[in-house]
């Protein structure tokens, strides 16, 4: 059967803290995470100097990944329901390992002169209007759009 990075990690919370310490040490001066489960996302917020940031990552894109590399017909233990929700808990999970390795990595790049603070974070930087550049990008159509195919989680 198929795997994917992340879905045997069994923390959010503690990868929550482990992000919030990376950003503590690096001088964020405050921190933090959100639940929106409306959306089916995990949401992280901090503040640098002048700077605040909010990324956003979706479980239920992680759990469109799980799924199509575990098909429900290749795991009828459950029924179709307790499947679904399986996949959202796993990218539950999973999306904040990957956040903080994300930030790690991000961090780590700064610290060491290979990218700026603005590079690496401007897409997830709220404006004054309080959303994101990259939704701003995005609704205004500044970008053509990208041929990236999106996987839709489809309970």
């Amino acid at each position: 059967m198929a795997t994917i990075p992340y879905e045997t990690a069994t923390s959010g919370d503690k990868a929550l803290l482990e992000i919030q310490k990376i950003l503590g040490k690096f001088g964020c001066q405050s921190f933090g995470h959100m639940t929106d489960a409306e959306r089916g996302m995990t949401v992280i917020q901090f503040k640098w100097r002048d700077r605040t940031i909010s990324l956003e990552a979706s479980w239920k894109g992680y759990a469109a990944a799980w799924q199509k590399a575990h098909p429900w017909a290749t795991v009828r233990g459950n029924d179709r329901q307790a499947y679904d929700r399986k996949a959202l808990e796993i990218g539950r999970v999973a999306v904040c390992s990957v956040l903080r390795d994300w930030v790690k990595g991000q961090v780590t790049a700064i610290e060491c002169g290979v990218l700026s603070f603005d590079a690496v974070f401007m897409p997830h930087m709220l404006l004054p209007t309080g959303e994101r550049v990259i939704d701003r990008v995005e609704a205004s159509q500044m970008l053509p759009r990208s041929e990236q195919k999106v996987v839709e989680f489809k309970p």
